[in-house]
Parts: C-alpha cells; sequence; structure tokens
C-alpha cells in the first residue's frame, strides 16, 4: 500500500493540480529529501504511491506544501507577507503494512489534514 497524498483547493472547490510537494524523511536527525513532484490533475503523484511498500520504513516523515506558489499561479492576490506560504506536516508510520494517506485539504488562510485511507 504504502504513502500517498492528495490535495484540494478548498478556495476553489478543486484539486490542487500543479501544487508542488516535497517528502522528506526526517529519521535519524537532519532531513533528507526523498522526492520532490507536482500534482497532477486529480490533485495526487501522477506516479501513485510516493513510497510503496518496499521504500516506506517505520520512521518519521515530512510532506512540505507549496500552498503560497500554487495559490499565486491560480491569481489569487494575496497579501505580503502571504498567511501561508509552505505547509508542512510531520508524521511517523508505525507499520509498513498498512497503507499511509495524507490528505491536506487548505485555503490561503487555512488547512487541514487525517490519516486517510
Amino acid at each position: 500500500m504504502g504513502l500517498s497524498t492528495h490535495v484540494l483547493d478548498t478556495m476553489h472547490g478543486c484539486p490542487a493540480a500543479g501544487m508542488g510537494v516535497a517528502l522528506y524523511s526526517t529519521s535519524g536527525g537532519e532531513p533528507r529529501l526523498l522526492q520532490q513532484l507536482v500534482l497532477n490533475a486529480d490533485g495526487r503523484n501522477e506516479g501513485g504511491p510516493l513510497l510503496d511498500n518496499q521504500q516506506l520504513q517505520v520512521g518519521t516523515y515530512r510532506l512540505v506544501f507549496s500552498v503560497k506558489a500554487y495559490f499565486q499561479t491560480k491569481g489569487v492576490a494575496l497579501p505580503e507577507p502571504a498567511f501561508l506560504d509552505q505547509v508542512t506536516l510531520d508524521f511517523g508510520v508505525a507499520d509498513v503494512s498498512q497503507h499511509y494517506h495524507v490528505p491536506l485539504l487548505v485555503s490561503p488562510w487555512s488547512y487541514s489534514t487525517y490519516r486517510g485511507s
């Protein structure tokens, strides 16, 4: 099952197509970049899971979502500095046999996340 994410733009009521996302491993000290991607038209990684069953390890991870840049490309007038620039989610993986889905619902002013299925 692995690790996946999905981003919904709650301001416009649509997937956050084109949003940049970075995935880091934070186990063992300094964050280590695992991959950078741009979300597809459905607000997901074009290649499927960010990490598959073999790649996912017990430990801690960080997803960084480029919220400010995304809303700027959508033509949203943001204050300077923007209220949200990057949204960083730190989370742990305790059981690699389970699927870890980390969705983000976001606007220029708020965000919400949860462990999905």
